[in-house]
């Protein structure tokens, strides 16, 4: 079978933990690139990136990670963007495309855009896919398999380059998606960054009641609460930044969480079971409309295989 074109002569990844490593693995897989370099200025995690694999060239200083790159890509916290993008702006070649991964994209703008030439083609992007794990040795090939990337292009920006970095995302196995910037924002503060502050805030309550030990709730943990525990996981840095850059969405999300709440409290008060029922009927068909778009497995506990299930292998 032949192989189809390169997109890339060279990617250049500044940061490779879970996304930007998975990034290197996929591109391999789909022959994106004839070289794909990393920075990584740290010398034990370049060490443990070495020791991975993924990337061609390591290196510990960003100008020679991004020199001839016609790709390069923010895969770190999204709070070190702005001193990152002044750091290898002098360095990106003309007509290189910089992106980025992060969860929030109004701030990125505002934080980077400033920060380079107009010959470089600057496309936010966010590929909606993750797991609770970090590191450069978390990555793999199949992470963006199946799943959203969002651009949001600023307006003026080249289509070509566009073209190239949707191409670029469908070959990794994205489904690709264009949005302005403000609105990802407010779509990604429902559906993924209350989600995740509800979890913090739920694990860090139970391990503060003084009346259930740790040794308990670590115990007992059902599905619910162990579920909660895989999203409150997530890298501490990165979430610190997201909600830091976010937090007029995310507040907005929130007021409108604790109105909700405010009346589900009620029911339970009051024993409105009728209110109670029609919210969980509501809720179940979200379940099942996320398991239909495929965004999700429709396996008994999440996929999970059950104490059962390992006995009998």
């Amino acid at each position: 079978m032949t192989k189809r074109l390169m997109i890339f002569e060279k990617i250049a990844l500044i940061g490779a933990g879970l996304i930007g490593s998975s990034i290197a693995y996929a591109s391999r897989r789909a022959n994106l690139a004839k070289h794909i370099a990393a920075y990584i200025p740290r010398d034990t995690t370049r060490a443990r990136a070495a020791k991975a694999g993924f990337a061609d060239s390591l290196h510990a200083g960003i100008a020679p990670a991004v020199d001839g790159a016609d790709l390069v890509v923010l895969a770190t916290p999204i709070g070190s963007f702005a001193e990152l993008s002044r750091e290898c702006a002098p360095h990106l070649m003309a007509g290189a495309i910089l992106t980025d991964v992060g969860s929030v994209k109004a701030a990125v703008i505002r934080d980077v855009a400033p920060n380079l030439l107009p010959e470089v083609h600057f496309i936010p992007g966010h590929p909606v896919a993750g797991t609770e794990r970090s590191g450069p040795e978390s990555g793999f090939a199949e992470l963006f398999d199946g799943r959203w990337c969002i651009l949001t292009p600023q307006p003026g920006t080249d289509p070509q380059a566009i073209a190239k970095l949707k191409e670029f995302w469908r070959r990794c196995g994205s489904d690709v998606e264009i949005m302005d910037a403000k609105h990802h924002d407010l779509v990604l503060a429902i559906t993924s960054h209350v989600p995740h502050l509800i979890a913090y805030n739920i694990v860090g309550t139970a391990a503060d009641l003084e009346t259930v030990t740790q040794s308990e709730v670590i115990k007992y943990s059902a599905s619910g609460f162990r579920d909660f525990t895989r999203i409150a996981a997530s890298d501490p840095t990165m979430w610190r930044d997201i909600f830091l850059n976010n937090r007029d969405a995310v507040l907005e999300m929130l007021g409108r969480f604790n109105e909700d709440l405010a009346a589900l409290q009620r029911a339970v008060r009051w024993g409105d079971g009728d209110a109670l029922f029609n919210l969980f009927t509501r809720t179940r068909a979200i379940r099942r409309s996320i398991i239909e778009a495929g965004q999700d497995t429709p396996e008994p506990d999440f996929g999970r295989p059950s104490r059962i299930t390992q006995r009998k292998r």
